[in-house]
């Protein structure tokens, strides 16, 4: 065979690749891709690095949602990996006590610290959350759940009954009933539910990814867990994104100073690798559920435990403290959020930048200027997210820098690049979306590409 029919079928294996794709998992994303200019097939991936087909290089500061924290492919972890197969051993014979989850739970219970003895092991943070309602009611013999405006704990159906989002819930039917949203930050509002001795949890993300990088105040977050104290409600931390050193410290309640009672962890748990999950409790809620011989199966999952991720698991806390991450986040963070804030000074459209750690978000806001301020305001009304989106696009296309807008709040670009980033690749993101915020403000290309977009999205 011919080198010229080899790469032939390279690329044709590529493109057919493409369209099973389409055709037999979700057309309406490789479409929305496709208007987005973003339709790449990576072909190599590693640290904070992305390669495409065409060989272009793509720096992410996006880590797929916060998962990769140790960065795509770290080999210590893969190295594991391999170790782990070539072992031949039980991966999930399911009847017996795997001593890999054993050390894992106790590896995350001791860099958690607090009152967090026990570990329950999942697929994902959606799972955690779920199993974090049934452990919560378990425990206090409630069924109501509390939740804050903007929140985001996930799509399952448990999950998403704790989320306010209409364009998250909607077609879906009646979820869980007793699920009520508090306005964010209102202490009022908590008390006033919490004494009526009717709920199970009130679940939080100690900083709120999706709705735009926010912030709950310290001194709100510790009077809260006093008020759930109080009246017997169980406090569930979700730090689903925000926990495994993505803020600096291990979990961004000890940042911020609260112990809650159950936290969910996954997404960066085990390198991006292998799904994992984990809900950390106290001894008294573990045992509300694993109360009797009867009752050690009573909630299970297949993958719970299965071998590889655990083995994941440990290898990706070993690189987090051997390269010290939670340091480096923190490092890195000063960094990226006093660049951006310098950087950013002065423009009409920026209203805020944020962050803890390497999870930042760059607000952006209405435009005084009248020549700005109409095709902005045209875009919102074609669709809210539209605006957003022309900015990753720019990002992603022009600059080689993968972000993405906050899912419950599209006019927040967050930036959220591996821990294992390099001061260099701070300094390029930075660069990048300065120089999409000056064409933003200064060229009138970036409205008529996003009138293009508006136009290619409508007649789809």
């Amino acid at each position: 065979m011919s080198v010229g029919c080899v790469q032939q079928q390279a690329h044709n294996g590529t493109s057919t690749a493409t369209s099973r794709y389409q055709e037999n998992v979700n057309p309406q994303w490789v479409r929305l891709l496709s208007v987005l200019r973003m339709k790449v097939q990576y072909t190599r991936c590693l640290g904070a690095e992305l390669y495409s087909a065409e060989g272009r290089r793509y720096l992410d500061c996006f880590s797929g949602y916060c998962v990769h924290n140790t960065g795509h492919n770290h080999p210590y972890v893969i190295g594991a990996l391999k170790e782990e197969l070539d072992r031949y051993g039980p991966a999930m014979v399911q009847t017996h006590a795997l001593e890999l989850a054993g050390e894992l739970a106790a590896r995350l219970c001791a860099q958690a610290g607090g009152r967090l003895r026990k570990v329950f092991f999942c697929s994902s943070g959606s799972e955690g959350v779920e199993a974090a309602i049934k452990f919560a009611r378990a425990h206090t013999g409630r069924d109501a759940l509390l939740f804050l405006e903007g929140a985001f704990h996930g799509l399952t159906c448990g999950a998403l009954s704790l989320m306010g989002s209409s364009f998250w819930r909607e077609g879906f039917g009646s979820l869980l009933p007793g699920a009520e949203q508090l306005p964010f930050g209102s202490l009022e509002a908590l008390r006033a539910k919490l004494t009526t001795g009717r709920y199970a949890a009130l679940f939080l993300e100690p900083i709120q990814g999706e709705a735009g990088i926010r912030f709950l105040s310290t001194a709100y977050l510790r009077e809260v867990q006093s008020l759930c104290r109080r009246f017997g409600t169980v406090l569930v931390a979700d730090e689903v994104q925000t926990g495994l050193h993505r803020t600096g410290s291990f979990l961004a309640s000890q940042q911020l100073g609260i112990d809650p009672d159950i936290v969910v962890l996954a997404k960066a748990l085990s390198g991006g690798l292998v799904p994992s999950g984990a809900v950390l409790m106290t001894d008294e809620i573990y045992d509300s559920v694993y109360g009797s011989l009867q009752r050690s199966i009573i909630h299970t999952s297949t993958y719970s435990e299965n071998a590889l991720a655990m083995r994941a698991g440990l290898a990706t806390l070993q690189v987090m403290v051997a390269e010290c991450l939670g340091d480096r986040s923190s490092r890195l963070g000063v960094l990226l959020l006093q660049s951006l804030r310098e950087k950013l000074t002065g423009f009409d459209m920026i209203k805020d930048v944020r962050g803890l750690g390497l999870f930042c978000g760059v607000e952006f806001g209405a435009p005084t200027q009248l020549r700005l301020r109409i095709p902005f305001e045209g875009f919102l009304r074609i669709h809210p997210g539209m605006f957003g989106q022309m900015v990753v696009m720019r990002l992603f296309n022009e600059m080689g820098v993968l972000t993405q807008m906050c899912g419950n709040n599209f006019l927040v670009l967050k930036i959220a690049p591996p821990l294992v980033a390099t001061e260099e690749q701070i300094d390029e993101a930075v660069s990048a979306v300065r120089h999409v915020v000056e064409m933003i403000h200064s060229s009138m290309a970036f409205w008529s590409d996003a009138l293009a977009m508006a136009r290619r999205v409508l007649n789809i």
